[in-house]
C-alpha cells in the first residue's frame, strides 16, 4: 500500500506543480514564461523521484511503469494498481486546480500547436528518450544511480523546454488524461494516450538490445 501511495502522491505532485505552473503563467499573463513551466516539470520530476524513488520507485508515468514491466524490472502484478495510483493522483490535482482557479479553460492540457500527427511523432520520440534514459541510469551503471533523479528531472526539462510549446512534451499518459477530461478538452486526447506509451515500449526493447 505504501507504493501506491507514493505513486498517488508523486503523480499528484508533478500534475499539480507542472500543470499548475501553465494555469498560473496564464493567470498571471505570463509571468512564469515558457522556461519557467519547463524548469518546474523538470524540478518537480527530481524531487518527487528522490523522494519517493526508494518506496515505489517513482514512476510517475503510466508508460514508465508499462516500459519496467516489459523489461521484467517490475512485477506484472503490480502494473494495475501503479496505473490506477499514478491517474488517481493526477486526477486530484486537475481538481484541485479546478477548485483554485475555476475560471481557467483548460487547466494545462497538453494540446498540439500543429497537427495531431506531428505531436504524435514527437511525443514518441520525447519519450523514447526518456524512457531510455530511465532504464540506462536509474536501471544500469550503479556509479550513476544516486545522479539518477537530476538526470532524468534534466531530460524533462530539456524536452519541455524545446518541444512544449509544439505538442506539450507530455510524456506521460496521466499528466495528460486527468485535465482534458475534468476540463473537457478531449479533442487530441489520443494523442497523449498512445504516443507515450509506443514511445517507452520503444526505448525498452532498445535497451534490451544493448543490455
Amino acid at each position: 500500500m505504501k507504493k501506491y501511495v507514493a505513486e498517488f502522491l508523486g503523480t499528484f505532485g508533478l500534475v499539480f506543480c507542472g500543470t499548475g505552473a501553465i494555469v498560473i503563467n496564464q493567470h498571471t499573463n505570463g509571468v512564469v514564461g515558457h522556461m519557467g513551466i519547463a524548469i518546474t516539470f523538470g524540478a518537480i520530476v527530481t524531487a518527487m523521484i528522490y523522494c519517493f524513488g526508494n518506496i515505489s520507485g517513482a514512476h510517475l508515468n503510466p508508460a514508465v511503469t508499462l516500459g519496467l514491466a516489459i523489461n521484467r524490472f517490475f512485477s506484472g502484478r503490480e502494473v494495475i494498481p501503479y496505473l490506477l495510483a499514478q491517474i488517481a493522483g493526477a486526477f486530484a490535482a486537475s481538481f484541485l486546480l479546478k477548485v483554485l482557479f475555476p475560471l481557467n479553460i483548460n487547466l494545462g492540457t497538453t494540446l498540439p500547436s500543429g497537427s495531431d500527427l506531428q505531436s504524435f511523432i514527437l511525443e514518441i520520440v520525447l519519450t523514447f528518450f526518456l524512457m531510455l534514459t530511465i532504464l540506462f541510469t536509474a536501471r544500469g551503471n550503479e556509479g550513476v544511480k544516486p545522479l539518477a533523479g537530476l538526470i532524468i528531472g534534466t531530460v524533462v526539462l530539456l524536452e519541455a523546454m524545446f518541444a512544449g510549446p509544439v505538442c506539450g512534451a507530455s510524456m506521460n499518459p496521466a499528466r495528460s488524461l486527468a485535465p482534458a477530461l475534468v476540463s473537457g478538452h478531449v479533442q487530441s486526447l489520443w494523442v497523449y494516450l498512445i504516443a507515450p506509451i509506443f514511445g517507452s515500449l520503444s526505448a525498452s526493447f532498445t535497451y534490451r538490445f544493448f543490455s
